[in-house]
């Protein structure tokens, strides 16, 4: 019974077998022993139903048949300088250097040698390219379906967990590991420490008398202390914080937390039991930082959370120049809610560009009142709550110490909560 595949075959033989074809690989032929696999692959796109060994093996035997070629003496093909010949033994040598990974998908890649492209742009001179498959194409997708073969892994195009790089002109295999990115929600319990590591402002991270020899104007960062058991856990080389914002140094973030995208660099492992890394960043933390929520995701959600302008809640207590009545309070607190004009504040002018913006107050009331009356504000993203009460010189209109006529300032900040949720359809 003929099946479909031996069909394919024999459509293939004949195009192979046109004088058109024959006559160029007789050519190819005439500048020096060439293998079967880099006869075959310059007239790859001419059939289909066969491997460029089975290709090239099929053209040598039609022009031996028609007295057009002589017996082969097998020397080391001037294309491919023999590589061909090495295909297991590279995959053999990927299976090493992955031997300490976990991962479902791969795919490899190559790095030419210069001597090799040279070759190969020679033999395109002579016959021209038309037909051909790149050199490193087919090298990649030999080692490749002998690595599914010995590992029992997929190959992805898109997104691999590992790219496998052969490096001819090193000798080497390099393996180029997908990040892993994992969505949740942090609390910052405690003041006076940062999201993300910050550098010394005199050394910038070399380390000095000043930051003691550290590179850090402070100790610790959420960034950091979220870090180190993700990177154990995952046998990563490095994990990096992207925040949905970024609460101010003095402030805590409470609440249900703020959310954010672990991006997990270079993993040994891919996946662990998030539940167990929320407990260990509690407690590796001494309870300064706790996390929520931890899920896979793609990573498209880095870039959804950090650009995302999501409303924000605070809650504040306030420092004022003079004795005030609660109906004044109230009724200046009611004065600021809709659209407030802000200067970019003086305190990170250095930073950002220095313009008016405007941004919205939804809801401002307050909670208790006392010797530091007690607010809480639901506002718009990108809106300075710590201006907004003091009014910065004037810089930001209106503002509480402008409608009350005295001194206003924040201290004990909090972050209480910040409106988003990453769809479902982040997941990884």
């Amino acid at each position: 019974m003929t099946t479909q595949a031996d069909k394919k075959k024999e459509m293939t033989a004949a195009e192979l077998a046109d004088e058109e074809v024959l006559d160029m690989a007789r050519r190819i032929l005439s500048e020096g022993y060439v293998c079967d696999n880099c006869l075959g692959r310059q007239f790859a796109r001419v059939s289909t139903g066969m491997t460029n060994r089975e290709r090239g093996h099929f053209i040598k035997e039609k022009l031996k048949e028609q007295e057009l070629l002589e017996a082969e003496v097998s020397e080391k093909c001037w294309v491919c300088n023999g590589l061909f010949e090495h295909v297991e033994a590279w995959a053999w040598r990927a299976v090493a250097a992955l031997r300490d990974y976990e991962f479902k998908t791969f795919l490899v890649g190559t790095r030419m040698s210069g001597l090799l492209a040279e070759n190969e742009e020679m033999l395109w001179e002579l016959t021209g390219a038309a037909y051909a498959e790149p050199l490193k194409s087919e090298f990649n997708r030999e080692v490749g379906k002998i690595l599914q073969r010995l590992l029992n892994k997929r190959v992805d195009f898109q997104t691999p967990d590992i790219l496998i790089l052969i490096d001819l002109n090193r000798e080497a295999v390099e393996l180029q590991v997908r990040p892993v990115f994992i969505y949740g929600r942090y609390r910052k319990l405690v003041r006076g420490m940062p999201q993300t590591r910050w550098l010394c402002r005199s050394c910038r991270g070399a380390g000095c008398e000043r930051c003691n020899f550290t590179g850090k104007m402070y100790p610790e960062s959420v960034e950091e202390l979220i870090k180190a058991p993700v990177v154990e856990e995952f046998e990563a080389e490095d994990m990096i914080l992207h925040g949905c914002g970024r609460e101010d140094i003095d402030a805590r973030m409470l609440g249900r937390g703020r959310p954010f995208v672990a991006e997990v660099v270079a993993p040994r492992r891919r996946t662990v039991n998030l539940q167990r890394l929320e407990e260990k960043i509690k407690e590796s933390s001494g309870g300064k930082v706790e996390v929520f929520g931890l899920r896979y995701v793609t990573k498209d959600a880095v870039e959804i959370v950090k650009n995302v302008k999501a409303a924000k809640t605070y809650r504040f207590k306030l420092r004022l120049g003079a004795k005030v009545e609660e109906k004044h309070l109230r009724a200046a607190l009611e004065g600021l809610k809709g659209v407030i004009r802000q200067r970019t504040p003086r305190r990170v002018v250095h930073r950002r560009a220095d313009i008016v913006r405007e941004r919205e107050v939804y809801d401002i009331c307050l909670i208790e009142f006392g010797k530091h009356p007690v607010v809480e504000i639901k506002c718009e993203s990108g809106l300075y709550v710590k201006e907004l009460v003091s009014g910065d010189e004037g810089r930001t209109k209106p503002s509480l110490s402008e409608l009350l006529g005295v001194t206003a300032e924040v201290f004990e900040l909090d972050v209480l909560d910040v409106e988003f949720e990453l769809a479902s359809s982040g997941d990884d």
